[in-house]
Order: C-alpha cells, then sequence, then structure tokens
C-alpha cells in the first residue's frame, strides 16, 4: 500500500496545487497594503510611525481656511505638527534656546515635494502658527489626491507649505 501511495503522489501534486491557486484571494501574489503611515524621524528622540487610527486618538484641533486655489472656505481636522513633535521628544517650551533656535522640520509630500519650518515657527510658546497634520476637510476623509496626510499653514498668505500627501516630517538640527 505504501508503495502505492508513492506512485500516486507526483501524479496527484499538479492537480492539488492548481486547485489551490483557483481557491486562494485575488491578492495571491500581491503585496499586501498596508495603512498609510506618516514618519517622523531625524534629531528626534523617539522616532514615530503614526496611521490615521494613532492621529484620530491626538488631541484634535481643527481650522476653519480660506483655499485660495480652490477660491473656497474649507474646513480642516487634525493634529498639531507642535503636538507630534513634542511625542517625538523634539525641544518646545522653555527647553527652545540656543542652538536649538536653529533646528528646522523638512515635511516631505510622495511626489517628493518639500518644505522647510524653523522649529520656532511650530512652536506656539513663540508664535501662533496653528500648522496642523489633517487628516478630514469638511468632515470627510481627505480625497487621495490630497491624502491621507496634508500639512496645512493656515496662517499663511500662499498655501505653498501646504504639502498635500504628506509621508515624511524630518528634524535637523545643524
Amino acid at each position: 500500500m505504501n508503495r502505492n501511495i508513492r506512485a500516486l503522489f507526483p501524479m496527484l501534486l499538479g492537480p492539488v496545487l492548481a486547485l489551490l491557486l483557483l481557491l486562494a484571494p485575488k491578492t495571491f501574489g500581491q503585496a499586501i497594503a498596508t495603512p498609510p503611515e506618516l514618519r517622523i524621524s531625524g534629531a528626534v528622540s523617539t522616532p514615530l510611525v503614526l496611521t490615521l487610527a494613532d492621529l484620530k486618538k491626538m488631541p484634535r484641533k481643527t481650522l476653519s481656511v480660506v483655499n485660495p486655489h480652490a477660491n473656497k472656505s474649507e474646513t480642516y481636522e487634525g493634529v498639531l505638527l507642535e503636538e507630534i513633535l513634542r511625542r517625538a521628544g523634539v525641544p518646545q517650551g522653555e527647553k527652545l534656546r540656543g542652538s536649538s533656535m536653529a533646528i528646522y522640520v523638512i515635511a516631505e509630500a510622495e511626489d517628493g515635494y518639500r518644505v522647510v519650518f524653523s522649529l520656532a515657527e511650530l512652536d506656539s510658546g513663540i508664535m501662533e502658527s496653528e500648522v496642523i497634520v489633517a487628516d478630514t476637510m469638511d468632515g470627510s476623509p481627505l480625497a487621495a489626491k490630497q491624502g491621507p496626510f496634508r500639512l496645512v499653514a493656515p496662517h499663511e498668505k500662499r498655501p505653498a507649505r501646504w504639502v498635500r500627501m504628506l509621508k515624511t516630517i524630518t528634524v535637523v538640527a545643524p
């Protein structure tokens, strides 16, 4: 009997593999989608990788702004960039002095677009910038061409430093 099973094994292997492929999910062989992430790195004591769910658990800020590109009022909701940097261990408040005043932040989009902020610009102890990492606009998740994360700098005359499809925030200490 054992010899008969061994003889059948090579003949059954092909049909069994074909059946497994037929029954496999349609994503078989494709990369499994991971949730969108925002990475905070560089001169930080605690590098962060944040998802949309992580942002939802943080203190929220709502901003109503007029977007000059769209020529309409928009309401964004998200987390102050200052709060995210605080959680990453970046100097703030009274600790932001001396050589720390030369620290800057690079925000980069999926398409390679990058902007720079001085750390002082993002510290509410120095100025009220209210720069947020938004994840919703007008109560809905950001559209694919805008999000899932968007940097919104509401007090700027032009939205040149509003970064859509935000993927990384890098803190640089010269």
